[in-house]
C-alpha cells in the first residue's frame, strides 16, 4: 500500500511540475494540482483502506480495558487464600 502511495505523489508531483514549468502553466495551478489530484484523493483513500485496522486497534483496547478490570479472569472478586491442608510427619 505505502508502494502505491508513493509512486501516485510522484506521478501527481511530476504533473504538478510540468504545469509550473510549462509556458501557458502558473504556480498556482500546480499547487492546486497537488493539491486537488494527489493530497485529497490519497488522504481520503488511505483513511477509508485504514478503517478495518483502527477497528481492529480499538477492539484489542477494549479487550485489555475488559481483561484489567477481571485480572483472575472468572468474573468474581478474589476471596481470602485457602491454606493447604498438610500432615505432619
Amino acid at each position: 500500500m505505502h508502494l502505491v502511495t508513493v509512486a501516485w505523489l510522484y506521478v501527481v508531483l511530476m504533473m504538478a511540475l510540468v504545469e509550473a514549468l510549462s509556458s501557458q502553466g502558473t504556480v498556482l495551478g500546480a499547487v492546486f494540482t497537488f493539491i486537488l489530484y494527489g493530497l485529497l484523493p490519497l488522504s481520503i483513500v488511505l483513511y477509508v483502506m485504514g478503517t478495518p485496522a483502527r477497528r481492529k486497534a480499538r477492539a484489542r483496547a477494549a479487550e485489555a480495558e475488559a481483561s484489567a478490570a477481571a485480572p483472575d479472569g472468572g468474573g468474581q472478586a478474589p476471596g481470602d487464600a485457602i491454606a493447604a491442608e498438610g500432615k505432619e510427619p
